[in-house]
């Protein structure tokens, strides 16, 4: 693909992401979710996965994320996001302390 072509995609890409960041933010809000951390990738050290960005986002709940994935109205702003994104990686985490980590059970 001629450059011009693919950075032309990249720049739509971005600006539709940002079309979605500005209207997502009230979704976070009414299911008591909020963004932890965002970062701009810089140089990968270990592995072979790359990444443009990471943006971690916690939710108090599984429930509150799916109720926010299934707002009809969340729906109508999702399509600016899968515009801009290729591909990503959706994890549930649980949170956990140094002892379940290390030992595997909580002390």
């Amino acid at each position: 693909m001629p450059r011009h072509r693919r950075l032309h995609r990249q720049n739509a890409g971005a600006a539709s992401y940002a079309r979605y960041a500005k209207k997502v933010d009230r979704f976070l809000k009414d299911v008591g979710g909020t963004v932890t951390y965002m970062g701009k990738m810089n140089e990968l050290l270990i592995g072979h996965e790359t990444w443009d960005a990471i943006i971690l986002v916690q939710y108090p709940s599984r429930k509150a994320y799916l109720k926010m994935v299934n707002d009809p109205d969340y729906l109508k702003i999702h399509k600016y996001r899968a515009a801009a994104i290729d591909r990503s990686v959706l994890y549930a985490i649980d949170e956990m302390d140094a002892q379940e980590l290390f030992f595997g059970a909580k002390s």
